[in-house]
């Protein structure tokens, strides 16, 4: 049985969460400037039912395109068996077989169609993984489980639908993702231990463990004159800051706030909810045993957490890695490149972030507790 509390806690997250996705769903009703024009062009689901000409060769590779005729499943021309190229890209086309659903282009120009195969149909196949994952993350974690796949949902809603709507209306990207940080870890927090002693300060411990993440990026940018104008897909970026009002410049320290959130969070709700822990059992310590309570327990926690940001930063970056191995560059070359800067700076900022939030979550909640005569 799920005890009244924890309904209530969740009935409002989910509150929240709906109208969080009205509030986008306004947000997103916006006249957007076209970019690439799509007229007569249509993307829809189709299946193989004929291989007409096949570009496999005899040594087992492909070369050149497929002919094959695709059954389309959506649209205007649902029903309908057309004809269709299949290229050999390693991004665009598909290894066709008779059966097989993917994704095609269907291209109008007067009374002349042209169909190409865009991709494979793998929207189910996406699906099941992520309804697996919440599966799993309820059937083992039970009640926290409903709690963070709650929290997820909500989280991913806020970027899709609240923060994406408000940098592209011209509201600075920097301060749209504070106001997400904000407002996520108000929520996530509250979903898991309610408006308690516990869970306000590490609301507190987060933000600021976030905003000082961000703090050091952008002083780490100014002193090695990197900025959100060095980035590799830069080009394609000014290009969009120049026909919408997206403020290009600040997307990379934006970025930086959000992918720290995480991380903060966790270590700023463990070193609370240890600190309220052992205030519960001995309730006589001092705020100086407390506040170093605190320091110990996330002393542990510093590694591990810093070892995985700055792991996850690279992984994103394994490309790049390569690249400069492979083409041995040399020493002074790597070390001044723009890709190996930014990577240096969003890995470090974010974990500074997590380590400042230590001390600064263990005197947050070590003041709450002893300046309260009830425990949280």
């Amino acid at each position: 049985m799920i005890h009244a509390s924890n309904k209530k806690r969740i009935c409002i997250a989910v509150l929240i969460l709906v109208l969080t996705i009205i509030w986008g769903f306004l947000l997103n009703r916006v006249d957007k400037t076209e970019l690439l024009s799509n007229d007569g062009r249509t993307f829809e689901k189709a299946r193989v039912v004929e291989i007409v000409n096949d570009n496999l060769s005899a040594d087992g590779t492909r070369a050149g395109a497929q002919q094959v005729k695709v059954l389309i499943r959506t649209g205007s021309h649902k029903g309908e068996i057309l004809d269709a190229t299949s290229s050999s890209s390693y991004l665009y086309g598909a290894n066709c077989t008779v059966g097989l659903k993917v994704i095609v282009i269907i291209s109008e120009s007067d009374e002349l169609t042209t169909v190409s195969v865009y991709n494979y149909d793998r929207g189910m196949q996406l699906y099941a993984i992520i309804g697996f994952f919440l599966l799993v993350l309820v059937l083992i974690g039970g009640l926290k489980g409903w709690k963070s796949a709650i929290g997820l949902v909500f989280t991913f809603c806020c970027i899709i639908f609240l923060f994406l709507p408000l940098i592209y209306r011209g509201v600075s990207p920097i301060l749209a993702a504070a106001f997400i940080v904000i407002l996520t870890t108000v929520v996530v927090m509250y979903l898991i231990d309610g408006m308690t002693t516990k869970s306000k300060c590490a609301m507190i411990g987060t933000i600021l463990g976030v905003v000082i993440a961000a703090l050091f990026a952008w002083i780490f940018g100014k002193i090695s004159h990197i900025s959100g104008y060095n980035v590799d897909d830069v080009e394609s970026l000014i290009y969009i800051g120049q026909m919408t009002n997206i403020r290009v410049g600040e997307l990379m320290f934006a970025g930086i706030l959000i992918s720290a959130l995480g991380a903060v969070m966790d270590v700023a709700m463990s070193v609370a909810s240890t600190i309220c822990e052992i205030h519960a059992k001995n309730p006589h310590l001092d705020r100086k045993e407390l506040f170093h309570s605190g320091i110990h327990v996330g002393k542990d926690m510093m590694g591990t957490m810093s070892n995985t940001l700055i792991l996850a930063f690279a992984g994103g970056s394994i490309n790049t890695f390569v690249y400069i191995y492979s083409y041995n560059y040399q020493y002074y070359q790597i070390l001044n490149m723009y890709s190996v800067g930014i990577e240096i700076i969003q890995g470090i900022s974010a974990t500074l972030g997590v380590i400042l939030t230590v001390p600064l979550v263990s005197f947050i909640t070590t003041y709450a507790l002893k300046n309260r005569p009830s425990s949280p």
